[in-house]
This record gives C-alpha cells, structure tokens and sequence, in this order.
C-alpha cells in the first residue's frame, strides 16, 4: 500500500446511500439491465461480507460522506473510496455468493482500494463456511483472487453475460464440481 491511510470496516444500512452514489457515478443506469444486477434485485446483501474502505476526505470533497455509524465511530472526516458487497444467490439450487458490484472512487483509483476490499470479502466469506463465490467480470483482474472462468454452459445467468467473463472461486476445493444449473436469486 501507499503513504495513504485507509480503513475498511463492515458495511453497515446507514452505507446505502454512499455505496448507491458510487455505484451510480460508476456504472450509471445501464447496471440495473446486467445479470449480476438481476441476481441481486430484491434480496438484500450480506452485510457481514460486504465492506466499504474509507479515507480522509479530499479537500473541498462534498461526494460520498460517511456517516456516524451505530458503534458510534464518527466517520465524517472520512468520505466513502470504494465498496464491495457479497449476496447470497442458489446455482442449481446450492447455495452460493454472487460478488458485486466491486467499487472504487474514480479519484480513488490505482491505489490498491479494490485489491484490499476483494481481499477481506473473500476471507471473510471463507471464514463463515461458504463455498463458492460467482461473478461477472474481467478475468485478467479478478485472477489474482483466485477467480477461474466457469467452464462454459456450467452456470447460467439471467440474463445476457459474455460466457468469458463469467467467473468463480472456490473457497472450499470442489466446490464447483457439484455445482451447476441456473443461477437465482436466494430468498428466505
């Protein structure tokens, strides 16, 4: 990491609106038609394995301001610079985790926001017994994690996806090997 103080913690409700914003400013309206965005429509994400990372805020930044959160941390020194979020969905009828979206601040970029935001969902969900995490995105980023392109056919989305972008990492070996079939969402 750089000379840059960061700091990630569990996403809490009082998050909702920043992440949105970020979202919105990332992807615009076109994130609603996507497939990953359909996995998760109507369920909410698990928020014990979604994460913010904040930093001080940029001189005369308005953006995406943290709040006081429930534990009583005051975060208003801190503007919100990247998110990521965890969802529970069903492959074939087994549980699984759909990530996304991966967000980090434009004026935030390049500074290893994304790297640490991946790194502690990952752990996290690994740390709660889960098995499989699914996305949609670019192989070349999402390697480094440990993500493999899902053989193709194997995993269906709903909706349109680019089968090469369709991505997953086993979190307990095998994972994959049982599982396949559409991709739902996960309700209660």
């Amino acid at each position: 990491m750089t000379s840059f103080e960061l700091r990630i913690r569990a996403e809490t409700p009082c998050d909702d609106d920043a992440v949105e914003q970020l979202a919105a400013d990332a992807f615009g309206p076109g994130r609603f038609a996507r497939a990953a965005f359909r996995l998760r429509e109507g369920v909410e994400h698990e928020h014990q394995l979604s994460f913010v990372a904040l930093m001080a805020k940029e001189s005369g930044a308005e953006g995406n301001r943290a709040k006081e959160k429930p534990d009583g941390h005051d975060d208003s020194d801190e503007e919100l610079a990247g998110s990521v979020r965890l969802t529970r969905i069903l492959v074939g009828g087994k549980p699984a985790l759909v990530l996304g979206p991966l967000i980090v601040a434009r004026s935030r970029k390049n500074l290893g926001i994304g790297r640490e935001l991946m790194h502690r969902a990952l752990v996290q969900a690994r740390r709660e017994g889960h098995r499989l995490v699914i996305l949609v995105g670019d192989y070349a980023y999402y390697a480094k994690f440990g993500f493999e392109k899902v053989p193709h056919g194997r995993i269906t989305l709903p909706g349109p996806a680019d089968p090469e972008r369709i991505l997953y990492c086993e979190l307990q070996a095998g994972a994959l090997a049982d599982t396949y079939g559409a991709a739902t969402r996960y309700m209660q």
